[in-house]
């Protein structure tokens, strides 16, 4: 290499520099490129080309931070860059379908490959031919001029890619060709200088290395979603990237005191071994610091010295509205608006998963939903009725690390359950208050950085809890009233059916009468009126029951054996199928026979219909003292739990091909209607289980009393 003539102290500093400047681009590069392998395919066909030119990129810079850039080595990998370079040129062409209809695209490739491997050739001939000084120099004029004619006929190439290219495609060629543009920008003017001061300029190629950071940060924003068009982010958010950059670099001091070690340790690879030791060691530091783990103690760290805040509240409230009204994008259906209220809590406190409990008929909460968090295990109910009653009156939000470490100032311990203690994992329990009352509650998983909830957590988590409360009873009040429109609908139907059903009942009733007149053989009147009167009864409790919803609960209540009703069912489907009926317990409860009847009725059917011909169903019979319990089980295919919550129960929602999809929940009103309720566990292809308890009759009478105390209470 030639060099102007100066005193050795300028020398030494340019070529400090230009190796501290190539090895940062050749670890910018290498990280890029790394980074972009998994993504390359955001670029179309020339993602893989662009990756490859961040490689060779990256072994130039590291040929010129260890022998100069006027080496044989940094020139053969300076000729190998370039052709990488016209291979994504090429290909962000052939990605905008114009290599077929741009004729010159191919020839001014194959000339300038051409001056490239000429430019080689000549780097490759440059050690015998620096015998002389005169020969040097002509030899430097010689590839000062080739590169120059390189370097301008790539950029006229990169122009007319973009010019030429549809405005809708520019948004993808932008940041390629803003990053081959820089480079090959520079390198003409740097040539430029070399040609007319007819000496190489260190400094400019001291200061080439930047370059070639600026070239992978460019691409590496390209590849980003979102960065189409570059915005400000919010102070916080500069704050926060300001003071990573100023770790990175502290980092990268650190590495340059190890390499300066490994100078004088190396021996004759001491060079090799010192830059080979940075670039790892930045490659890996690059691509593992930034973890959601240290993100959120740096992030937690420089809020608690930094801000008087710990929340920007605006930006809080801005992604809260983003999530809650997500819609989809690019054609992918939105989340369920229960996963979204998990997350636009989870997110506030950078939790990275949470459960949603929501309120029962009873008073009970239980579990509705989950957001990454598939291992929590949440029993039925989730929070009992004092808990929630707790929640309710005091719009309290647990701090269950708070718990396990003995706090109890406002007696918490006492009301909160088992299962939550016990999961690790359980953070924080946000209540949803809507107009002071509870209508669910959020469970936090606890953040990656673990610390303390404080006075603004708090605040912030009870105003974001009550705004999900009002939308959970916005979407709970739509389809309640999207429930009573279909039942209207269906009400409207049936009431034809019902008129027929009422005339035939009449029909069947004077038949029956005229029969009992004017039959003349006493066995067939006999006969005759038991079958007649037997239908019209079931004409007439049928019509009672499809007017029994209005009321909402049944009016002839009376002592019934469980155990004959179960068994008369048994007997009834069995015939069609296997059904045992198991009675540990005889159990008499207050309640409607034909009621009873009907919702095993329901069930049982159900659990035939989900189980394999020789697959028996069970119906077991027991007592607590308080309420019967009937269980009915089988071994058949089984619901999985987003079924069971969302559409088991659900009115004119059948998986039966033709059914009305009233069954179950018809089961489950004719429990409610007795005082009584059904739960249901299932898990798919082991089988379900369905469960009634109903109140005993010896018991009804001490539970009336219990409740009217309560009312007047």
């Amino acid at each position: 290499m030639i060099l102007a003539a100066s005193s050795s102290w300028p020398v030494l500093f340019w070529q400090s520099l230009s190796s501290v400047t190539h090895f940062a681009g050749a670890c910018a590069t290498a990280t890029t490129g790394a980074w972009l392998l998994g993504r390359r395919k955001r670029f179309g066909a020339a993602g893989s080309p662009i990756v490859a030119s961040l490689g060779f990129t990256a072994l130039w810079c590291l040929a010129v931070a260890v022998d100069g850039s006027q080496s044989v080595t940094a020139g053969v990998a300076l000729a190998l860059r370039n052709l990488a370079y016209f291979c994504v040129v090429y290909r962000l062409f052939a990605s905008d379908g114009r290599d077929t209809s741009v004729a010159p695209v191919r020839p001014v490739l194959i000339a300038l490959t051409l001056v490239d491997v000429l430019l080689l050739a000549s780097r490759l001939l440059e050690g015998p031919a620096l015998a002389g000084r005169a020969n040097a120099a002509l030899l430097l004029h010689f590839n000062v001029m080739l590169t120059m004619l390189l370097t301008m006929g790539s950029l006229v190439l990169v122009h007319n890619l973009y010019v030429g290219a549809m405005q809708s495609f520019r948004a993808v060629l932008r940041w390629p060709a803003s990053a081959l543009t820089l480079i090959w920008g520079y390198e003409l003017n740097l040539y430029t200088v070399a040609y007319l001061g007819h000496d190489w300029p260190v400094e400019l190629d001291a200061l080439h290395g930047l370059v070639d950071i600026a070239f992978a940060v460019i691409l590496g924003i390209g590849v980003s979603r979102g960065r189409q068009q570059l915005r400000l982010q919010p102070s916080r958010a500069v704050t926060f990237q300001s003071i990573s950059l100023l770790l990175i670099g502290a980092y990268f001091l650190a590495m340059l005191g190890v390499s300066q070690w490994l100078a004088y340790a190396g021996g004759d690879y001491a060079r090799w071994l010192q830059y080979g030791f940075l670039i790892l060691a930045s490659t890996t530091a690059l691509l593992t610091l930034p973890s959601r783990r240290v993100r959120a103690w740096l992030r937690v760290t420089l809020v608690k010295h930094l801000f008087q805040h710990r929340y920007d509240y605006r930006e809080e409230w801005l992604r809260f509205t983003r999530t809650i009204g997500d819609s989809g994008e690019s054609g992918q259906p939105a989340a369920p608006l229960h996963q979204r209220v998990i997350q636009a809590m989870a997110d506030i406190t950078d939790s990275p998963a949470g459960l949603l409990l929501t309120l029962d008929d009873f008073g009970e909460l239980l579990f509705a939903d989950r957001w990454q968090w598939a291992t929590a295990q949440v029993p039925s109910p989730a929070l009992p009725r004092n808990a929630v009653g707790y929640l309710e009156r005091n719009s309290f939000i647990v701090d269950l690390d708070g718990l396990r470490a003995g706090k109890n100032d406002a007696g918490e311990a006492a009301e909160v359950p088992a299962w939550l203690i016990d999961e690790t994992r359980a953070w924080a329990v946000v209540p949803l208050l809507h107009f002071d009352r509870l209508i669910g509650a959020v469970v936090l998983a606890r953040p990656p950085h673990h610390r303390q909830l404080d006075w603004e957590d708090f605040d912030l988590l009870r105003v974001v809890g009550q705004q999900l409360a009002s939308y959970l009873a916005e979407h709970n009040g739509e389809q309640a009233l999207t429930e009573a429109n279909r039942f209207d609908d269906f009400n409207r139907r049936i009431a034809f059916v019902m008129h027929d059903i009422k005339n035939l009942a009449s029909q069947f009733s004077l038949l029956a009468r005229n029969a009992e007149r004017h039959a003349e053989n006493p066995e067939f009147r006999r006969d005759m009126l038991i079958t007649l009167r037997n239908s019209a009864d079931k004409l007439n409790t049928l019509m009672a029951r499809l007017s029994l919803y209005s009321a909402g609960s049944i009016e002839d209540v009376a002592p019934v054996e469980v155990g004959e009703v179960a068994r008369q069912v048994a007997e009834q489907l069995g015939g069609r199928h296997a059904v045992t009926v198991i009675e540990r317990l005889e159990c008499v409860v207050a309640g409607n026979r034909d009621s009873i009847e009907q919702m095993l009725l329901h069930i049982v059917q159900n659990a035939i219909d989900a189980s394999d011909p020789d697959s028996p169903v069970f119906i077991t019979i027991a007592g607590d003292g308080l309420f019967c319990t009937i269980e009915i089980s089988d071994a058949g295919k089984g619901m999985s739990a987003e079924f069971v919550r969302h559409r088991l129960f659900r009115p004119f929602d059948s998986s039966k091909p033709g059914g009305f999809g009233i069954g179950a929940y018809e089961a489950r009103e004719l429990a409610r209607a007795m005082g009584g309720r059904l739960d249901v566990e299932s898990q798919e292809a082991m089988g379900s289980r369905f469960i009634v308890r109903l109140p005993l009759a010896s018991a009804a009478q001490i539970r009336n009393s219990l409740e009217n105390s309560v009312k007047v209470a």
